[in-house]
């Protein structure tokens, strides 16, 4: 993996999208660093992205054909799918001066009995402590998924399975990808979202 900006300040801006200043944002923000350390800034990520991960659902395992897409709606709807929810994970880490960006991937999905590849939206977070970046996870866990906090060996829902053709993007990105954030705008329902899910994968997989 590889930043797309050296200065991390571009890690830390707000957006349309990323609005950590909403108000639903900054309460649930104050309210999970109730309790953490002021210099424990490992203790803070774990907290948020498991709040992310556990408490805020995939909209697909709950079965709800809303879209969602600005962090705030993603908060209040209490779901979203899984660039949706990154968006959400790093507007909650950027609102205390975590760096965040987003990573994508290409995977082979089975859904519905047809195996083709789909974009799944993931983040990475600069831990300055330790100088680098990891990528998590919020996606949200159910059975064959078990993605964690982790900042030794990466814990993500889907580790690539490239004899599948299947694909890490390298680069951590700045701010959403802006075809799946016009996409998840546009979409009336899951259904619409998904017949043009495709588009995200080809502006940034080049086969």
């Amino acid at each position: 993996m590889h930043a797309e900006s050296n200065n991390l300040q571009d890690y830390l801006k707000k957006s349309e999208v990323i609005d950590y200043d909403h108000k639903l944002i900054v309460e649930k923000c104050l309210e999970l660093r109730k309790g953490v350390k002021e210099e424990d800034e490992l203790g803070l990520i774990r907290k948020i992205y498991e709040f992310v991960r556990d408490d805020v659902h995939h909209s697909g395992d709950v079965g709800t054909q809303e879209v969602t897409c600005k962090a705030s709606e993603v908060l209040e709807a209490g779901h979203g799918i899984c660039c949706a929810k990154s968006h959400l994970l790093a507007a909650m880490l950027r609102y205390f001066g975590i760096p965040t960006g987003f990573c994508y991937q290409k995977l082979c999905s089975g859904q519905e009995g047809i195996n083709r590849k789909v974009l799944h939206g993931l983040n990475a977070v600069y831990l300055k402590d330790l100088n680098k970046w990891v990528r998590l996870d919020a996606r949200g866990n159910k059975p064959g998924v078990d993605a964690q906090f982790s900042i030794e060996g990466e814990k993500i829902a889907w580790p690539v399975n490239e004899e599948r053709g299947e694909e890490d993007h390298p680069v951590i990105f700045v701010e959403p990808n802006p075809t799946v954030v016009e996409i998840l705008k546009k979409s009336n329902n899951r259904k619409e979202m998904w017949a043009q899910w495709d588009l995200g994968l080809k502006h940034l997989f080049r086969d």
